[in-house]
């Protein structure tokens, strides 16, 4: 395999709480005021992005997987996750609040939907005033409370109610109740599934003057019903070096803030990717440069042993599965 920074063409998403952010902040070439989602990187059935660079440029993600998996995924990913591209890279802008929606365990959805779970983490990028997550309970529930408020319209008095403000991170274990609230900007990553338990949508009604599916009955046995106080990460900006934001069995990010050139090793376990949070910076790896800004994402097959970031100044997530 020739080796180089892969750069592939996001794929937009048209939502109902969709805005304009993704063009406006990010720069992205989204048409519509109701882009509520661009996927970086997945591989997804249907949904897999394309690589747009280099020799292999016109490959799907899968498809590149498929002619060399251990190179571009790593062995160790080889033999966790097989072939199957194990993590989804999105940026979403909530103009409007998300449906409050849960997701389920690695288990269930694997006997329900033959998927993978969804955990994710998100990393706020930018917040309006009073911007605020739905995540959890306030406190310990029963199932038989949560669907009393459920069927009494009160549900949102049960939950927790978190201000955001930019730089914030947030981790999202499966099973927890959740929802992006409107005036927020943000990173996903998440393990690769498109699987989602919606509980309550505020009786919205789609395009067609529909109200959206809910997926109430599938939510009861996934819902983890306690109150968790586990989902604000802490974590450094030391700048200059690789900071901790989040451990899992699924996903490792690291925040970076540079101000100068930084060279990188990597032991060939895993992929590397590259979100680039703010500025600009080029990442140069196998005699190749692939200069990227805020707003786009680069992935670094896991045969690459050595890179380097140049840049004069610049926020990055760096995930490994």
């Amino acid at each position: 395999m020739e080796l180089y920074p892969l750069k592939f063409q996001p794929i937009f998403k048209e939502r109902l709480w969709g805005g304009n952010k993704l063009r406006t902040v990010l720069e992205k070439e989204a048409d519509g005021d109701t882009v509520g989602e661009s996927w970086e990187l997945s591989g997804v059935p249907g949904d897999a992005t394309t690589l747009v660079n280099g020799p292999y440029a016109g490959k799907t993600l899968p498809e590149l997987i498929g002619e060399f998996p251990g190179e571009v995924l790593g062995n160790e990913v080889l033999e966790r996750f097989g072939e199957e591209f194990p993590i989804l890279i999105k940026f979403i802008d909530a103009r409007l609040d998300l449906s409050i929606q849960l997701h389920p365990g690695d288990e269930l959805a694997r006997t329900r939907h033959n998927s993978f779970g969804k955990t994710e983490m998100w990393y706020i990028l930018d917040a309006d005033p009073g911007a605020e997550l739905i995540v959890g309970f306030r406190e310990d529930v029963s199932r038989e409370r949560y669907q009393q408020a459920l069927e009494g319209g009160t549900l949102t008095d049960l939950l927790h109610y978190q201000p955001v403000s930019t730089g914030d991170a947030f981790f999202i274990n499966s099973g927890k109740i959740h929802a992006i609230g409107g005036g927020i900007l943000l990173a996903e990553i998440q393990q690769s599934s498109d699987v989602t338990y919606r509980v309550y949508d505020f009786n919205r009604r789609d395009a067609q003057g529909k109200l959206r599916e809910l997926h109430t009955d599938l939510a009861l046995d996934a819902i983890d019903y306690r109150r968790r106080d586990d989902f604000v990460l802490d974590y450094s900006r030391q700048p200059n070096t690789s900071n901790s934001l989040a451990r899992s069995p699924y996903f490792n990010t690291d925040y970076l803030k540079l101000d100068r050139d930084r060279d990188l090793q990597f032991d060939g376990k895993s992929f590397t990717v590259f979100m680039c949070l703010s500025g600009t910076a080029t990442l140069v790896a196998g005699g190749v440069a692939e200069e990227f800004r805020a707003g786009e994402t680069l992935m670094l097959p896991a045969a690459v042993h050595k890179a380097r970031l140049a840049t004069n100044g610049c926020e990055l997530l760096q995930v490994t599965a």
